[in-house]
């Protein structure tokens, strides 16, 4: 198989092609490693890769909706077992891990063969993925440009064609965000639809949730088919869905009621296209039969208040993973180990006391009950997925070493500011990569969240969506179906 029809399918076609015999897991493999040798030196998105695994190859040959498809794992917040798990840093440079987790296990019980692993940004504590440890990862659009984060090498990599769907985690919008940069889908799924276990729990108090990023949308909803569902001794749990969500892709959505919020909660001003593209993906919407306005959709707290929560949450969640990660590999949490932000994280991390974190996690309620009664009133709140373009690469951490905890977090939200609600409150939410920069070309992600467990709403209207407004033929610069 050449890498032009390679490139041609997504993971659910692949898998077709598998199940008919046209092809084996095996040649998608060396297809997915030939895709790496041709676009990963222009954008470096994949920290290493290897051939496929003999049980992956033969759990493949017993089909399914995504057997035989090549994947890739972020560098963080999965194990696989005899892999190494670096999150990003030199602090955990090297460090192998012992056994396959929930999620891992899925993965492979979906048939999915995992060929490497992809960058993020160290700890995953930032939209732009550029670490020390593994070097700056580029927009396959203009690689001198971020493909956000932390899930930036899982979207670089789909979008450039060397998988069709990856591996990526979600905190604070790390699903969204990169998908929004790159050109992608992206699905955050609700708390409590799939486990972190069985090392964690409750990822950043809930925030943080598991899914991947696709070129369809079809396979962001056989992926998530793939891994929902919590075993016993899980901190959340959300019910199943009666069917399987990849039947919901091509389901009337009905007629929906959507409110438009055009700029972000912390009453900072979106880029005059980013407003341009989510007005005009709302008049298309209205097109399309559903009830569109403008609202403010509450927050229930202070942009100030929300942020301050979440540096409290995140910087002592840090800490624990940090101070564990140097038990391990026998390394001194510095300047030689980490990076200036997270060292500013980790330093102030250490000063959050238990009733500084009761406080935040009372922040947290706050967030959760204004949004989930506003949702009683709207089926979907729709924002630009970010307020801005994509930041040149080095740009980004620039005085973080003046900075500490609270105000590189503020930074982080500030560039991402519409997505962290949904992950503090438990929502489900998704970007799509509906309009296109006329002047530049960059894809303009345009974000859709719903209320708890509402997953299939969000994928029927996807599907409506890819439908109407397609962006299947629009290709980055670097593409690996342009080689052989």
């Amino acid at each position: 198989m050449n890498l032009n029809e390679y490139t041609s399918y997504d993971a659910v076609g692949l898998a077709g092609l598998v199940a008919r015999g046209e092809v084996s897991a095996a040649e998608l493999a060396d297809a997915a490693r030939r895709a790496v040798l041709a676009v990963n030196p222009h954008i470096n998105a994949v920290v290493e890769h290897w051939e496929p695994e003999e049980g992956d190859l033969a759990r493949a040959r017993a089909g399914g909706p995504l057997a035989g498809v090549p994947f890739l794992i972020k560098d963080l917040g999965i194990a696989m077992a005899g892999r190494r798990s670096e999150l990003g840093s030199r602090l955990a440079a090297g460090m192998v891990a012992n056994a396959d987790s929930i999620l891992m296990t899925r993965f492979r019980q979906a048939g999915l063969v995992t060929i490497g692993r992809s960058t993020t940004p160290e700890m995953a504590f930032s939209t732009t993925t550029e670490s020390i440890q593994h070097g700056a990862t580029g927009n396959p659009w203009q690689p001198t440009l971020t493909a956000g984060g932390s899930s930036g090498g899982a979207a670089a990599a789909v979008a450039a064609g060397i998988v069709p769907v990856a591996h990526a985690t979600d905190a604070a919008g790390s699903i969204r965000i990169p998908a929004a940069h790159t050109g992608l889908f992206g699905l955050k799924p609700t708390r409590g639809r799939n486990s972190n276990g069985p090392r964690l729990d409750e990822v950043f108090a809930g925030f943080g949730v598991q899914l991947g990023v696709s070129r369809t949308v079809r396979d962001s909803a056989a992926l998530l088919d793939a891994i929902q569902g919590t075993p016993t001794g899980e901190p959340y749990h959300t019910a199943a869905p009666e069917q399987g969500f990849l039947r919901e892709v091509g389901r009337d959505p009905g007629r929906l009621k959507i409110a438009l919020m055009a700029h972000p909660w912390n009453g900072a001003r979106s880029q005059a296209p980013m407003v341009e593209a989510v007005e005009k993906v709302g008049r298309h919407l209205q097109g399309l039969g559903h009830t569109v306005e403008p609202a403010q959709a509450p927050l229930g707290v202070s942009w100030e208040s929300f942020v301050h929560a979440n540096a409290q949450i995140w910087t002592a969640t840090l800490v624990h993973s940090m101070d564990a990660i140097a038990r391990i590999t026998g390394r001194h949490l510095d300047a030689s180990t980490l990076e200036p932000s997270t060292l500013a994280c980790c330093t102030y991390g250490r000063r959050v006391s238990g009733v500084d974190y009761v406080r935040a996690l009372d922040v947290r309620n706050r967030v959760t009950r204004a949004l989930g009664a506003w949702f009683q009133q709207y089926d979907i709140l729709l924002t630009p997925t970010l307020p801005e373009f994509p930041l040149p690469l080095g740009v980004y951490s620039q005085g973080a070493e003046t900075m500490d905890g609270l105000a590189w977090t503020e930074r982080v939200f500030r560039h991402a500011p519409f997505s962290p609600a949904f992950n503090v409150a438990g929502l489900p939410a998704m970007s799509m990569p509906l309009v296109s920069d006329a002047s530049s070309g960059l894809p303009i992600g345009i974000q859709f969240g719903a209320g708890f467990a509402r997953e299939d709403t969000l994928l029927r209207l996807a599907g409506q969506l890819e439908q109407s407004m397609p962006w299947s033929g629009r290709r980055p610069r670097v593409w690996a179906g342009d080689g052989r």
